[in-house]
């Protein structure tokens, strides 16, 4: 089969088990995701929960502001980039994109095990803390996080994508359900299963992986498959022989950073996913992406067509940032982020 032939035949599998897995899916209306492989509704066809214009009048420039923040802090410290997009990231995964993950008290999620990389607070504050001057106790702190990771995303590099916006913030933020969120050595079922429950598909979960195209992870995360692969007290076998070297030589202690793509690693491009196909998936829940049967035949497509995963990234986004959202009354607009309100 010639490259033109093997890139279209990918194509049309990718699309056709995208409408296999949305009918299987069966997400009630509300929570349908966006179409794959085109961009996000207009705004006269958005549903009635969030909307594109929904800031038109009450606070114009919420947008510009936040640009103008990510991309300053962004200038200062690049590695801020991947973080705020792992920091929507980790909101919307728990409880949905709700901004409990901001919240800064005794016993929540900010203060669990799991989130003790997460990174970005003080960028999300200082937004919020300009928000507040200029449209005081009007754009929501989940709304927030929702355009800084798109802001994010554009300034390492990736697409553009139209966000609505009308989430509010929750209330509640439990430490102990922050153990939900994938954390890189689970199993591809789990990964599935976990996607399921917040009404997103296969497609959306190696799309949304690919975020490990840039920003970096602790040696920590990935130390146990250097050296003690599940208690065999040998390397994890489907790691390259040459990366497997290269790890060790840069893990030798937990505390260590180490970059998630190591071709590419400031460059949001579809080389994560050639990474994967040469077994140089630093996470074990990102190489195991290639060897599993329900999800290889979406790794090859992206690997093989570098703009199916620069399109199909500002779907899934927008399909995250749609998660179990709050509106309406069931949620406040917090004034401090890192607070509930008191009034």
């Amino acid at each position: 089969m010639g490259a033109l032939s093997l890139s279209l035949h990918l194509s049309l599998c990718l699309l056709l088990l995208h409408f296999v897995i949305s009918a299987e899916m069966a997400v009630p209306e509300s929570r349908q995701p966006a179409a794959a492989l085109s961009s996000p509704l207009p705004a006269e066809t958005a549903g009635d929960e969030l909307s594109f214009g929904h800031y038109a009048n009450t606070c114009p420039n919420m947008e510009s502001i936040v640009h103008n923040k990510v991309n300053k802090w962004s200038a200062l410290d690049p590695s801020l980039a991947p973080s705020i997009i792992r920091l929507h990231f980790h909101d919307c995964a728990v409880r949905g994109c709700d901004a409990s993950i901001l919240l800064n008290h005794a016993a929540s999620e900010r203060t669990a095990v799991e989130s003790k990389t997460l990174r970005g607070f003080e960028v999300i504050d200082d937004i919020k803390a300009e928000l507040e001057k200029k449209c005081p106790k009007t754009v929501s702190c989940a709304d927030i996080l929702a355009s800084a990771a798109r802001e994010a995303t554009v300034k390492a590099g990736g697409p553009f994508w139209e966000v609505p916006y009308g989430r509010k913030d929750g209330r509640v933020s439990l430490a102990q359900e922050a153990s939900q969120v994938p954390m890189g050595h689970e199993n591809v079922t789990y990964l599935i299963e976990f996607f399921q429950a917040k009404g997103l598909n296969l497609l959306d979960l190696v799309v949304l992986s690919g975020s490990h195209t840039i920003g970096r992870s602790t040696c920590g995360s990935v130390q146990g498959r250097l050296y003690n692969f599940k208690g065999t007290g040998k390397p994890d076998p489907s790691i390259n022989a040459n990366y497997l070297n290269y790890l060790k030589r840069k893990c030798r202690w937990a505390s260590e950073y180490v970059e998630l793509d190591a071709t590419t690693p400031t460059k949001f491009d579809s080389v994560y996913y050639t990474n994967l196909q040469r077994k140089m998936g630093l996470l074990l829940t990102d190489q195991l992406l290639n060897s599993d049967s329900r999800t290889s035949l979406i790794v090859s497509a992206l690997a093989t067509q570098p703009m199916l995963f620069y399109q199909q990234f500002s779907v899934s986004m927008t399909n995250l940032g749609n998660v179990q959202v709050l509106t309406g009354d069931e949620g406040e607009i917090r004034t401090n982020c890192n607070f509930i309100n008191r009034y």
